[in-house]
């Protein structure tokens, strides 16, 4: 390796390492804020925060590292341009390429190294954050009880329009479903006030109630009974129930059970889910329409034929009430009536069969997309690298000033066409290939323009058709006259 190769290397990697290191912080820290209701309030330690932020962070290496290697570059060659040290390269022959090979090769090293990291590590890191968060979930925080919606506290779901008062112990409009053991609401208690007695960090809470109402569903002992709707209703001025609070912080967050989604799966795996997925969608397509066209057709839709004489078109044209063979006004209803009926049934069971269908494809769509982003991200850093290092050779900008802004001006529209395309392609509306495939396709025309422009040290963009004609014209009719 020659010392200039060493040189431009070195300077190239010590800004990239710096710029990764920030740009992960920030996502690190935006991710901490992000999910702060599922660890604040629940008496974690920093040991399973730490763990978490760390399970969370292989996911942010595909929005990261991108946006690093693209300023990086960009700060490199504009620092090189800005000191006129490519000037020197150029006066002893050494061609803006022949600068870039040797990072071009470190970013061939890049790709390839970041597809194995998108293929083992983040997967991993799937499997353990996401876990970790389901099992986060059955911490109750002290039971902080939110208002407006329904907290499950295990025994029981509790709602409460308002909380107030001294730490927020007194409450309002109070609705509990209280759980019995064949885990049915049966029981469902209603008071217009009520009040936290004890600490919310004890194992026992004590909750009292008061002027309110407690209905129980009572189970019939056979179906006569049941149909009577047995039950019973007890008013009460002051009710006190107490909360066992012990079991809800005994789990394990280590626990698995999660481990087959589609973010949790290496390529092979994700290959064989595709497989799986495409020939079981298309089985149950196949059966959905033979049993329609069975059940249906049969029964229900019809040829409209008589059985003396075909009806023709015209006839069910000008009034489709022609084919009812009856004078009674009351038949007449009763068939429309029918046949109304039948018609929405159809269309019932078509409209819930193509909702499934589409949540089907969606899934399909997803591991799809999943496995081609880990190909993609290959190209991407070659692509943003070559589009970085242009840019700064054109305009000879170091620092993080105007480098900095062209950056994330880039970045974001290269993240954000992805993004669009991607939600177009779970709707099935875009091909999951052509999703996956567009941001970086959209990056390749740009890096191989900006390359071909730096390296013969042209401007970004060669106005000289429309300039030149104009100040021909100037000099021709505003110019001095002799």
């Amino acid at each position: 390796m020659k010392i200039l190769d060493r040189y431009i290397i070195r300077q190239y990697l010590s800004r990239l390492l710096s710029v990764f290191a920030i740009c992960m912080l920030i996502f690190v820290v935006q991710t901490f804020w992000l999910y702060i209701d599922d660890l604040a309030g629940k008496g974690l330690d920093f040991e399973t925060i730490f763990k978490f932020l760390i399970y969370f962070t292989p996911k942010l290496i595909p929005i990261v590292l991108p946006l690093s290697i693209l300023l990086a570059s960009l700060m490199t060659f504009g620092n090189l341009a800005e000191n006129y040290e490519f000037a020197a390269m150029k006066s002893t022959g050494i061609s803006l390429i022949r600068c870039m090979t040797g990072l071009f090769l470190v970013h061939i090293a890049i790709g390839v190294g970041s597809f194995y990291f998108s293929n083992h590590l983040i997967p991993y890191g799937e499997v353990k954050s996401y876990n970790l968060r389901r099992n986060l979930a059955k911490l109750k925080p002290a039971i902080a009880i939110r208002e407006g919606i329904f907290n499950d506290l295990g025994q029981m779901s509790i709602k409460v329009k308002r909380k107030y008062g001294e730490d927020e112990r007194l409450l309002e409009d109070v609705i509990i479903h209280e759980k019995t053991n064949d885990y049915k609401n049966r029981i469902v208690i209603k008071a217009k006030n009520g009040e936290l007695k004890s600490k919310t960090t004890d194992a026992t809470l004590q909750l009292v109630l008061y002027d309110g109402n407690r209905y129980e569903e009572i189970a019939g002992k056979n179906y006569e009974e049941r149909m009577r709707f047995p039950h019973a209703k007890v008013h009460f001025e002051e009710y006190i129930m107490n909360i066992d609070m012990s079991k809800f912080n005994n789990v394990d967050l280590s626990e698995e059970n999660y481990t087959t989604t589609y973010k949790m799966q290496k390529v092979n795996q994700l290959k064989v889910s595709i497989d799986t997925l495409e020939r079981d969608y298309s089985s149950q397509r196949k059966i959905f329409s033979e049993n329609f066209n069975k059940k249906h057709y049969s029964n229900q839709i019809k040829p409209l034929k008589d059985t003396e004489s075909y009806i023709s078109d015209s006839l069910i044209q000008a009034n489709i009430l022609n084919i009812i063979k009856t004078t009674d006004d009351w038949r007449v209803r009763q068939i429309v009536e029918r046949s109304l009926s039948d018609v929405r049934g159809i269309l019932r069971s078509l409209e819930n069969k193509k909702r499934t269908f589409f949540y089907f494809q969606k899934l399909i769509n997803l591991h799809k997309m999943v496995m081609l982003d880990k190909f993609t991200l290959i190209f991407s850093c070659i692509f943003l690298f070559l589009i970085g290092a242009s840019l700064g050779a054109i305009i000879k900008k170091g620092g993080l000033g105007l480098p900095l802004v062209l950056s994330v001006l880039i970045f974001l529209s290269y993240h954000y066409i992805g993004i669009f395309v991607k939600n177009a392609a779970e709707d099935n509306s875009v091909h999951p290939i052509l999703a996956s495939w567009i941001s970086t396709m959209v990056l390749a025309p740009f890096a191989f323009y900006l390359t071909k422009r730096a390296s013969s040290d042209e401007g970004f963009v060669n106005l000289d058709f429309i300039t030149v004609p104009v100040q021909k014209i100037y000099s021709k009719y505003m110019g001095p006259k002799l």
